[in-house]
């Protein structure tokens, strides 16, 4: 809403004069965080319908029939709009009430920021953030210098998993491909395992993810593990020795699965039902994947369990040094610092502003702790010194840490805030303020929109 009036006052401040309500000047003129309006939850509700109502007052004198088209084609005023399809609704009785939990839409479509529509918040485990997720790859051979070789920034919702194949096609693009990349559980799946090793030659290191059902959670019991699986006849066998009745083809979620399923006359007579399932009615059944990614799985879940697997996998730790290094010294996870308002139109915005955070962190990082130098001047230094040129020319036989993610990376937080720090300009301008103050005409009846 601040950010709305702020654009339409100097677009249009006449226009805007006879919105004003005497209320807004302190309502808008500082920043306000819903959350922590005193009152529980029922004084945050009022608070933000309060905010909805000022909100559907200007949206709809701005689609009035005698309002100024060009105000509609306002980069705020169009966000303000989503915003508030986003966050509001009208009940039975044409009152305007705020979405809250479930009725919101998800995550990836909501808006956190009018200055950066590209931060959305998120939520993983107890850590929650508006902004993005920035994604490490860098080298780890012992005999040659560390270096990041690769940076991803995706937004906050995509989960840790998905840019791995973009990652490796950018690699392989810039000929820095390694023959090892070790990464954790987040980053890794048989497809993934499968997929590149097929098509860069890229040896996935990690922990698969464990079984979920009640007998691996357990360490008791029969399970996926416990069954032999014959491909070529479609069946499974039991560990006493029962081969399953059907096999059935599953469509999940855009992933093909196989289901093979037991026969009651089997299953009820077991002497060890109890093991196998915990149905007192139903037989049992075992879902496992397509052939290939079903081996890799069970392959690489018996490899990890293995002392010299979990030797090979323990030099990824030494990505979170690097991580580490660029969070603190750096200020990866604060890059929208770099602006001290909201940004002008000039510099980069969203997904590129991080970019240009990221990139900065990562080119002194990639050179040496020590060389705290802007990422231009760390490239140069490392085109110009003979060891990294000799680093870059044998990258590809490298090892390399795994992906490791920096959360929260927030640009949103500080964008917000920092137009509200002591000595810097107040969201809402002097055009605004002097609107307020002359404004004849109040409240006036506006229809839902």
């Amino acid at each position: 809403m601040r950010a709305a009036l702020e654009e339409i006052a100097g677009a249009d401040p006449d226009w805007l004069m006879p919105l004003i309500e005497p209320e807004w000047a302190k309502r808008y003129g500082r920043k306000v965080q819903i959350g922590k309006v005193p009152g529980g939850k029922a004084a945050v509700r009022e608070c933000a319908e309060e905010f909805g109502r000022d909100g559907q007052k200007l949206l709809a004198a701005a689609w009035a029939a005698d309002a100024p088209s060009r105000l509609r084609m306002l980069r705020q005023v169009e966000i303000l709009r989503q915003v508030w399809i986003h966050q509001y609704h009208c009940d039975r009785e044409g009152y305007l009430r705020w979405r809250e939990g479930t009725a919101l839409p998800p995550t990836a479509l909501r808006f956190d920021s009018p200055y950066d529509t590209d931060a959305h918040y998120c939520v993983k485990r107890d850590v929650e953030w508006s902004g993005y997720r920035v994604h490490f790859t860098g080298s780890c051979d012992q005999d040659l210098p560390h270096l990041v070789v690769h940076v991803a920034t995706t937004i906050a919702p995509v989960q840790d998993g998905q840019p791995t194949d973009k990652i490796h096609d950018d690699l392989a693009t810039r000929r820095l491909a390694p023959a090892e990349h070790i990464v954790d559980t987040a980053y890794l799946s048989p497809a993934h395992i499968e997929r590149d090793q097929r098509v860069h030659g890229i040896t996935l290191l990690g922990p698969i993810l464990a079984g979920n059902s009640r007998q691996a959670k357990a360490g008791s019991g029969f399970d996926k593990s416990a069954f032999i699986i014959d491909w070529d006849n479609e069946q499974a066998t039991c560990p006493r020795g029962a081969t399953s009745a059907s096999w059935t083809k599953l469509h999940i979620s855009g992933h093909t699965d196989f289901q093979a399923r037991f026969a009651d006359s089997d299953c009820r007579p077991c002497l060890d039902r109890a093991r196998c399932t915990s149905s007192a009615i139903r037989s049992r059944s075992v879902a496992v994947l397509p052939r290939l990614l079903h081996e890799i799985q069970m392959r690489n879940r018996l490899d990890q369990q293995t002392e010299q697997w979990q030797r090979r996998y323990a030099i990824r730790a030494g990505v979170e040094a690097t991580l580490s290094q660029n969070v603190r010294a750096h200020g990866l996870r604060v890059c929208g610092a770099l602006l001290a308002t909201r940004p002008p139109r000039h510099r980069p915005e969203g997904p590129q502003k991080s970019r240009c955070a990221r990139s900065a962190t990562a080119g002194p990082s990639a050179v040496a702790s020590s060389a705290r130098r802007s990422a231009q001047a760390s490239l140069c230094l490392a085109e110009s010194m003979p060891v990294f040129r000799r680093a870059l020319a044998q990258l590809r036989s490298w090892p390399v840490w795994g992906v490791s993610t920096a959360r929260p990376v927030s640009p949103s937080t500080r964008v917000v805030r920092a137009p509200c720090r002591a000595g810097q300009r107040a969201v809402i301008s002097a055009r605004v303020m002097r609107c307020m103050a002359s404004s004849t005409e109040r409240a006036c009846v506006v229809p839902s929109l």
